[in-house]
C-alpha cells in the first residue's frame, strides 16, 4: 500500500514522503496513529494544502521534545525489585516500570516512549532510551536495586556482587588469622 507520511517514521522516511508499506502495517499502525494517509489523488492534494501547517506543528512538537529531553537527559531513577544474591531479578523491569519511575520523578513519560531492547533482568545501572519525538531522544539511567541503600551503593559505582566478594574475602582473611593465632598458641604450649 502506498502512503504519505505525515511525520518522520524511523526506518521508513521523512514527512511528505510517499512510501510503499505492507497493508497490515499501514492499516494497523500508520493510519490509526495519524502518522500517514493513503496515497491517492485526493489525499495528495489535501497533504499539499496542509503541508505548511503540518511542518509548523512538527517543528513546534520537536522544540517541546528537545526542551523535555534537555531536562530528562542523564537523569537517574531508582526501581526497587526483589532479587537473588547473585543479582538476578525475580521478574523484570519493563518499559512500563521505567516510565512509572520517570513519572514519579516529575517527568511526563509514557511507556510507549521507552525503548528497551529486552526487559532488564539484573540488578545494576542500566541506560534506557526515551524517544520523545521521532527526531529527539534522551538517555536516562535506571538503577535497579533491592533496597534504597543498595541503590545508593550502586549509584556510587560499586556493585552488590563486588561488595559481597569483598566481605567474603575479609571474612576468609579473619578466619585465616584466627587459625594462625590458634596454631601459634598451640606451638607455644608445646
Amino acid at each position: 500500500m502506498q502512503v504519505i507520511l505525515l511525520e518522520r517514521v524511523a526506518k521508513l522516511g521523512q514527512m511528505g514522503d510517499v512510501v510503499k508499506v505492507r497493508d497490515g502495517y499501514a492499516r494497523n499502525f500508520l493510519l490509526p496513529q495519524g502518522k500517514a494517509l493513503r496515497a491517492n489523488d485526493a489525499n495528495i492534494k489535501s497533504f499539499e494544502a496542509r503541508k505548511a501547517q503540518l511542518e509548523a506543528r512538527n517543528l513546534e512538537t520537536k522544540k517541546e521534545a528537545e526542551a523535555a529531553a534537555a531536562k530528562l537527559e542523564g537523569q537517574k531513577f531508582v526501581v526497587i525489585r526483589s532479587a537473588s544474591d547473585a543479582g538476578a531479578l525475580y521478574g523484570s523491569v519493563t518499559p512500563r516500570d521505567a516510565a512509572e519511575a520517570a513519572t514519579a520523578g516529575g517527568f511526563s513519560v509514557d511507556k510507549r516512549q521507552v525503548a528497551l531492547k529486552a526487559p532488564i533482568k539484573e540488578l545494576g545501572l542500566h541506560d534506557v532510551h526515551v524517544i520523545l519525538h521521532p527526531e529527539v531522544q534522551a538517555t536516562i539511567t535506571i538503577n535497579v536495586a533491592r533496597s534504597a541503600e543498595e541503590a545508593a551503593i550502586q549509584a556510587a559505582g560499586k556493585s552488590i556482587q563486588q561488595l559481597a566478594a569483598e566481605a567474603d574475602a575479609a571474612a576468609e582473611f579473619e578466619i585465616a588469622e584466627l587459625f594462625d593465632e590458634v596454631g601459634a598458641a598451640a606451638s607455644d604450649d608445646e
